[in-house]
């Protein structure tokens, strides 16, 4: 039995190291344990980190094919996919490999192999070559994250050749001709539209009849016209019955929710991008008594704490939005409990973003929600086709939108859709944990020319008038 540990975290993506190393640095005696070869969970090894990679590569791709010679750069761009793929691959490794410092720099014990709680106070630790080892514990942090849904009610078996899930999607040897990606979310979209613009004919497969289901229908609406122009094509309303492999690849079968024929799709490569579930498999908890929701979450009160003393959970573990920055906040909170501090997040401004071309950004309350509520509200709009610097990088698609309380002007939601749009929300999650109101943002200052002035010029109509349109 080794020392007693502070604190020991099982999992190490972005809720479990940042847990890990704010504890550290707080003074508590932290350890990791990680089932993975390297750290950073799903979300540095083949989630946010790669994917954005590829995003950014594919986008430089397609704009070095389209809008350079507007601009009056005439070059004639060729795809190098294993060359893509291996910037993809130096991203990775250059941020895993960063975690690992961390860890040495903050004096956290790192170990490679699969944790299971025994107890409130152990975490057995079984490695690859089968050896075991012992944990002493005050406290235990599950922050095991999520894995691949799949479809709810329909069988799919994952090949990750021709049916791939989102972890394979970004290694794809070739690109295929065609593709249909099952889920028209965050993931589906990110994914099918680096495919798309590296040739692929992507069609999207979505059960609602809105893509980017929780997003404000405004914007859900203008992104989809702007995807379609960049040639995805979208089934809505479509519920998938059937996944399987063909001649061709693998087909697709869906039929109309509101009833209707049955369709099939055939492709070379169909990715399911149905979202994630938590992952507790082999974590014990069974064994302590750790109690899970009907969606198979773990527990938590508000400090995190599950039904067991001393155990713990964060991230897309428990409930709440599956965002890597979400499982972040949870992280330095908890840690600040654990020693003794006050940790809180504030639910109401974790930003959500979609990296595509443009990006789409949110943050609080959407229309349908403050509608929902009967909460009296009013609407600041600006476009990016009247922004100078949108214009001078061709980037005019998109606008930004600002929600505020109609009686004390407080901002309860903004929502942009345009490039940058993931750095652009920023200002407003600083603004709603201040509790700003729209006018605040539209008397700061901001730079000239920037996409930010949008930002200013939205908040300027919803109090009062914008002043370039």
């Amino acid at each position: 039995m080794a020392d007693t540990y502070d604190l020991v975290v099982i999992g190490s993506g972005p809720g479990g190291y940042v847990c890990a190393i704010k504890a550290a640095q707080l003074g508590l005696s932290v350890a990791v344990v990680e089932k993975r070869k390297t750290y950073g969970g799903t979300c540095l090894n083949v989630g946010c980190i790669p994917s954005k990679a590829l995003l950014y590569a594919s986008e430089a791709f397609a704009e070095a094919g389209h809008s350079f010679a507007e601009m009056g750069i005439e070059v004639e761009p060729k795809l190098k996919l294993d060359k893509m793929l291996g910037h993809k691959d130096k991203t990775v490794k250059a941020n895993v490999d960063g975690i690992a410092y961390l860890f040495k720099k903050n004096k956290i014990t790192g170990i490679i192999g699969t944790g299971e709680i025994k107890s409130a106070g152990e975490v057995l630790v079984t490695k690859d070559d089968g050896s075991t080892e012992t944990l002493s514990a005050k406290n235990i942090c599950i922050a095991t994250g999520s894995e691949v849904a799949g479809i709810p009610g329909v069988e799919v078996s994952f090949d990750e050749t021709t049916v791939v899930s989102s972890d394979h999607a970004i290694a794809l040897p070739k690109v295929p001709k065609t593709m249909v990606v099952v889920g028209g979310g965050v993931i589906g979209l990110e994914l099918g539209s680096v495919w798309s613009r590296l040739g692929a004919k992507v069609t999207v497969v979505e059960f609602l009849d809105k893509i980017l289901g929780p997003m404000d229908g405004e914007v859900s609406t203008a992104f989809q016209k702007l995807l379609a122009k960049q040639g995805l094509t979208f089934k809505l309303g479509a519920k998938v019955t059937g996944v399987e492999k063909s001649k061709k690849g693998a087909k697709v079968t869906f039929e109309p929710v509101k009833g209707g024929d049955a369709e099939t799709l055939e492709a070379d490569v169909v990715l399911v991008a149905t979202g994630r579930k938590p992952y507790t498999d082999g974590l014990g908890l069974q064994n302590v008594g750790v109690k899970l929701d009907d969606r198979g979450r773990v527990e938590i009160d508000g400090h995190f704490k599950t039904n067991v003393d001393g155990i713990y959970a964060i991230g897309d573990v428990v409930k709440g939005a599956m965002l890597a920055h979400k499982a972040e906040d949870e992280g330095v909170a908890l840690a600040e409990i654990l020693a003794g501090q006050a940790g809180h997040v504030n639910y109401e401004a974790i930003p959500s973003v979609v990296y595509t071309a443009p990006e789409v950004a949110s943050v609080g309350k959407t229309e349908e929600e403050l509608k929902k509520a009967g909460t009296d509200y009013k609407v600041g709009k600006f476009p990016f086709m009247a922004n100078g610097r949108a214009r001078a990088m061709l980037q005019t698609d998109g606008f930004v939108k600002v929600l505020a309380d109609a009686k004390t002007d407080r901002v309860l939601g903004v929502h942009i859709l345009g490039a940058d749009a993931g750095d652009l929300i920023a200002e407003a999650a600083l603004l709603m944990e201040f509790g700003g109101a729209s006018e605040d943002l539209a008397r700061t200052s901001h730079a000239h020319p920037t996409l930010s002035e949008a930002m200013r010029e939205a908040a300027f109509a919803a109090f009062a008038k914008p002043i370039h349109i």
